[in-house]
């Protein structure tokens, strides 16, 4: 039966990845709420065409989410709770977000953009370019000490992340501070103008999966038109936030990426309309 198999190869997993699938495992069992989504990001990618043509630079649609993300959070930070114990909660004033980078030779790393609530599209642009652009640190953007206990071998990392997740429990600053308060993590890439969602295991209490963008028709202003379409996937701690606040978040999280001129233009006295989610107000910017 084996020589039916044809050749093939047993090789290491990369210490990288095996740090990874340890640090998911401390999420351990969760009660999560999984938002499936599409988004019309037809006037963002739009704009960022239209900067790309003015002057020969690629913001980072990426970039753009965080700083949608990060604003809704700010306005909604019930989203970012964490459970201290079985009585108590911890509610960061700023958000933090997580995410991997890609470099140009294809090392994945962690970085956290801190206090993103505080910073413009183009600020967190600017530090998505700056990271990928230095080399990778030997880390791959996690403490020391937390990637250490990480690539303990067998049966020393069971014990450490059984550990290490009771001790979370007690204090949740300890993950946060190398994960960040929020998490996105984009899949989108590979979609190659397909749709469709990822859910994966992140142990923060919110993250957003960014899936593809593919053309439709949609409803736009009466009309169906041919749009972008963002397939997004949000994923919430049900401990920690209920379903009323939880799509409060989730509506303005959807203005904030389908008018996008506050963040790309920095167009701030367009006010979005809490009634007509998805929709400009006021006239169309001269």
């Amino acid at each position: 039966m084996r020589n039916e198999l044809g050749t093939y190869r047993v090789v290491d997993l990369t210490p990288g990845r095996r740090a990874w699938l340890n640090t998911m495992d401390l999420g351990g069992p969760a009660h999560t709420m999984v938002g499936l989504l599409e988004v019309d990001v037809t006037v963002a990618k739009r704009l960022i065409a239209e900067h790309r043509t003015r002057t020969g630079e690629t913001l980072s649609f990426t970039g753009f989410l965080i700083a949608c993300l990060a604003r809704a959070v700010e306005e909604n930070k019930d989203v970012q709770m964490y459970r201290k114990g079985r009585k108590r909660l911890v509610v960061f004033d700023d958000v933090h977000v997580g995410m991997l980078i890609e470099h140009a030779g294809g090392t994945l790393m962690g970085h956290v953009i801190h206090r993103a609530n505080h910073k413009g599209y183009r600020e967190i642009h600017d530090e998505i370019r700056r990271v990928q652009d230095e080399p990778p640190p030997a880390t791959r953007g996690m403490p020391g000490w937390f990637r250490r206990i990480m690539l303990l071998p067998w049966p020393l990392a069971s014990v450490a992340k059984r550990v290490l997740r009771a001790a979370v429990r007690r204090d949740p600053t300890i993950i946060v501070g190398s994960s960040g308060t929020v998490f996105v993590t984009s899949v989108g890439m590979f979609g190659g103008g397909h749709s469709g969602w990822g859910i994966t295991s992140i142990p923060t209490s919110l993250s957003l999966v960014v899936g593809g963008i593919s053309e439709k028709p949609a409803v736009s202003d009466g009309r169906i038109e041919r749009r972008e379409l963002l397939s997004l996937t949000v994923q919430l701690d049900h401990d920690v936030v209920d379903g009323a606040p939880a799509t409060r978040f989730i509506r303005r999280l959807v203005e904030l990426i389908e008018q996008p001129e506050w963040a790309i233009t920095g167009a701030e006295e367009i006010v979005l309309d809490p009634d007509r989610p998805g929709r400009r107000v006021l006239e169309e910017l001269q």
